[in-house]
């Protein structure tokens, strides 16, 4: 929340005023726990402490207010992570640090249930495009990793599609039945270690594993 203030009459100050991105860090929070219908002015405006007037300020309507809110979670949920996972030089180590962060996400909330939320109203006309556009942003990167790794371009964007449809698997387990995953940090690492051999060994089409390629354990 922004600390800027006003002073008014007899040197009173008025309440923080609340920023734009305040207002879509609500929505995205509402969209944790109530899904897309939980995104409605009024009950918002109670939580953050706020009149509509607030709202209507930075928003023209609830569709502008979604629309805002979906973009920032393309921004923070997707390429934030990218920008984290291309600090790291080496592309087996970029694809091991991407499964472990998207994996660690789900369990954590918000981001594993906004995600479903995203799933879950894929129709909406303010969230069909951000997903459409996320999901290719997805499964384009993590191809690209796979490229780097040495496999050709049809088999990378296959592997990569694995590696998406996984992490969806994965959040989808996670919301509906969640101690049925590893529990503990030594569990979920070896977790993402079974699944990065999983994703990088050799197919029929692909040739044989490389020699001491080990099957971690789990």
């Amino acid at each position: 929340m922004s600390e800027r203030s006003a002073r008014g009459g007899a040197g009173k100050r008025t309440a923080p005023r609340l920023t734009a991105g305040d207002w879509t860090a609500a929505a995205l929070d509402a969209m944790a726990t109530g899904g897309l219908a939980a995104v409605a002015v009024e009950p918002l405006a109670a939580r953050l402490g706020a009149t509509k007037g607030s709202f209507y300020w930075h928003f023209a309507n609830r569709d502008a207010l979604i629309e805002a809110a979906v973009l920032r979670w393309e921004r923070e949920h997707t390429e934030g992570v990218i920008g984290l996972v291309d600090a790291e030089p080496d592309p087996l180590a970029r694809l091991r640090l991407l499964i472990s962060l998207v994996l660690g996400s789900t369990s954590l909330q918000p981001e594993g249930s906004i995600e479903l939320a995203m799933l879950a109203t894929a129709d909406h006309p303010h969230v069909a495009p951000v997903l459409a556009r996320v999901t290719e942003r997805r499964v384009a990167y993590t191809s690209g990793l796979f490229v780097a790794l040495g496999w050709p371009a049809d088999e990378a964007r296959r592997r990569g599609l694995m590696a998406v449809t996984a992490y969806l698997g994965y959040a989808q387990m996670a919301h509906v039945a969640p101690g049925s995953l590893p529990v503990t940090e030594a569990d979920r690492d070896a977790y993402v270690d079974r699944v990065v051999w999983l994703l990088t060994a050799a197919g029929p089409a692909a040739g044989r594993p490389a020699a001491g390629h080990h099957v971690p354990e789990v």
